[in-house]
């Protein structure tokens, strides 16, 4: 997976986790930032979903 699409799902994963849950104590234009960088970089919604998984086990 090509270095740029990988950094980009990783951040999505981390600002969703980030800013998810009732609290939603982040900027919700970060999480939507993130996740249109990993889309516009070739990211599926399993992709971002499979980091968060990944990083949460982490």
């Amino acid at each position: 997976m090509p270095d740029i699409r990988r950094q980009a799902i990783e951040n999505a994963a981390r600002e969703v986790i980030a800013h998810g849950g009732p609290a939603a104590l982040t900027d919700p234009h970060q999480v939507v930032d993130a996740m249109g960088a990993a889309l516009d970089a070739g990211a599926t919604h399993q992709d971002i979903a499979d980091e968060m998984k990944r990083q949460r086990g982490a």
